[in-house]
């Protein structure tokens, strides 16, 4: 499993300690480190095994993801050589400089999916591409398991509103979402969050603000707009529930005009408002029509009253249906 049919060398390698573990910092080329590396699965009878087997798609988005070209950067995979490479430095004078002699495969601790996605990409273009690497000298079983268990249990993701937010000069509608929490003049401004983290007041974050407006500008005719004027129509629909419902608006505790699923079936039969409020068909809207569709809304946005239990997006649905 972890044998080769003859030593590698890679050059250009940066010798370092870790916690007092010895590691290695460099890149090999795709098709070197394909050789180079092996998988210990979960249900292996030869090795002590710890792997998930390997999500095909995962492997075929980071494919696609590298299909991109040089915007498509990604982090070093981890191995442990399991002292199966050796390193000699090129003088005294740099003794953390050299090359490595892989005389066997490394385990592949983090990183399965990027190599199996790297594996796909070579395949189909008929390039080749450096793989970074960070690998320790040597850990034993179950310091590598452990540190895999670590990776995947304790690692937490920048979240989803933060994702939209990083997102918004390439991606209209996490710039809309983004300015319409970010504007003084905006109704969410006291009541979203940007990061994603709910606190008092705070209870809209950029991620359900990003999902609303989706369910607000998807007609095709909406979804044509420039982002600017998706923004200046999204401000004025939201806007004009606010003012005209101000108090339910304000009151998140006694109220459900904009819990999640309330904003969500507003959103979703806003679009049908500004659709029609676009005059002629043209990009400008139509206000005191918007203010017209707005003020026929008579419902008891109580949170003891009928929406009490209304919850997701079939309840979402069901409410902009009404």
């Amino acid at each position: 499993m972890n044998t080769l049919p003859s030593q590698i060398v890679i050059e250009n390698v940066l010798q370092c300690k870790i916690r007092g573990k010895v590691a290695y910092q460099s890149h090999f080329p795709a098709s070197v480190g394909l050789q180079l590396t092996y998988v210990k699965p979960f249900d292996s009878t030869i090795v002590k095994g710890y792997q998930r087997p390997v999500d095909l798609k995962r492997c075929k988005d980071f494919s696609k993801y590298l299909s991109m070209g040089e915007d498509a950067l990604f982090t070093p995979i981890l191995l442990n050589a399991a002292s199966n490479w050796e390193f000699f430095s090129y003088d005294r004078q740099r003794p953390a400089y050299g090359r490595l002699i892989c005389r066997g495969k490394a385990s592949l601790m983090d990183g399965q999916h990027r190599m199996g996605g790297i594996q796909n990409y070579i395949r189909e273009t008929n390039a080749d591409l450096n793989v970074p690497f960070l690998a320790f000298h040597c850990l034993d079983e179950d310091e590598e398991i452990k540190l895999f268990d670590t990776i995947n249990t304790k690692a937490k993701g920048i979240g989803t509103s933060l994702s939209k937010f990083l997102r918004r000069d390439s991606d209209d509608i996490s710039w809309v979402a983004t300015e319409l929490i970010a504007l003084k003049e905006s109704p969410f401004f006291h009541i979203g969050s940007i990061i994603g983290k709910r606190s008092k007041g705070r209870h809209v974050t950029l991620q359900n603000l990003y999902r609303s407006l989706h369910y607000l500008t998807s007609d095709n005719l909406l979804s044509s707009l420039s982002k600017e004027e998706k923004l200046a129509a999204s401000l004025c629909y939201y806007d004009t529930i606010r003012q005209t419902f101000s108090d339910e608006w304000n009151d998140y505790k006694g109220y459900r005009l904009v819990h999640i699923v309330c904003l969500d079936a507003l959103s979703i039969a806003g679009r049908d408002v500004l659709s029609n409020c676009l005059v002629n068909g043209k990009k400008q809207l139509d206000h005191s029509e918007i203010q017209r569709h707005v003020k026929r809304l008579s419902l008891d946005w109580s949170v003891e009253g009928p929406l009490k239990y209304l919850k997701g997006i079939s309840g979402s649905r069901a409410l902009a249906s009404n």
